[in-house]
């Protein structure tokens, strides 16, 4: 394989991110569903919107490192079923996700991890390493650069700063093939794949990707599409 350069890199064949039939544990009777949402905002937002029997809610914290390291915290000590990641995101294509629409994701990239950046980067298959080997004891494949999640559904980008301009965010959904972008969905699902635990992401579209004026995102409307669609997702058998 070569880099936009020219130049010759190794790479790791795409096959290994395929998820073993035991990624996933067998979680004790009881155990709850753990509801994450990156912002107090997103919260209080999507509470007042839900009322009761909505699981059990907590924040992750805001962007792909904080998210990781609260939900790998908060699913040592409950023990959860599942996870599932709710908040707001951008939409490469307002087409097809306009704002104001839930969308239910099928798998999520993280765009930053590797060496240099847009055209010129080169990815963890690119130079040759997984961003996590994998456990063969527990059956837990590598995580090269994706990860899936439930059930099948359009792709989600994860990005450490989000797209300041509608050229940025063209040149993200056209290197990644995205619908969405959102700072915390691979943070999370890396988290529940070491754990093995179920991971579920809902996004609410609030505003097109790369747009920085506030003003016309529409944040209230993107999670009462939240919230009317994760009941749905906690009435669903644990899995």
């Amino acid at each position: 394989m070569r880099d936009s350069r020219g130049q010759a890199v190794a790479a790791i064949p795409v096959a290994a991110e395929t998820p073993a039939v035991s990624d996933t544990r067998n979680p004790s009777p009881g155990a709850p569903t753990l509801v994450l949402v990156p912002t107090a905002i997103e919260r209080d937002h999507l509470l007042h919107d839900l009322g009761g029997g909505s699981g059990l809610v907590e924040l992750c914290g805001f962007g792909p490192v904080a998210s990781a390291a609260r939900t790998a915290q908060r699913i040592a000590l409950l023990g959860p079923r599942r996870v599932v990641l709710v908040g707001i995101a951008g939409s490469y294509d307002l087409d097809e996700h306009p704002i104001g629409s839930a969308v239910r994701c099928g798998e999520v990239w993280m765009d930053g991890i590797g060496a240099g950046e847009g055209p010129e980067r080169l990815g963890p298959a690119e130079l040759g390493f997984a961003q996590w080997a994998g456990d063969p004891m527990l059956a837990r494949s590598p995580v090269i650069e994706s990860l899936p999640l439930e059930p099948a559904g359009p792709r989600l980008l994860t990005v450490a700063a989000a797209s300041a301009s509608a050229a940025q965010a063209a040149d993200r959904q056209v290197r990644f093939g995205a619908k969405l972008e959102d700072m915390e969905g691979f943070g999370v699902a890396l988290a529940c794949r070491m754990s093995g635990t179920p991971c579920h992401v809902l996004r609410g579209v609030s505003n097109e990707a790369g747009d920085r004026d506030t003003a016309s995102w529409d944040i209230h409307g993107a999670l009462q599409a939240v919230a009317a669609a994760l009941p749905g997702i906690l009435e669903e058998p644990n899995a």
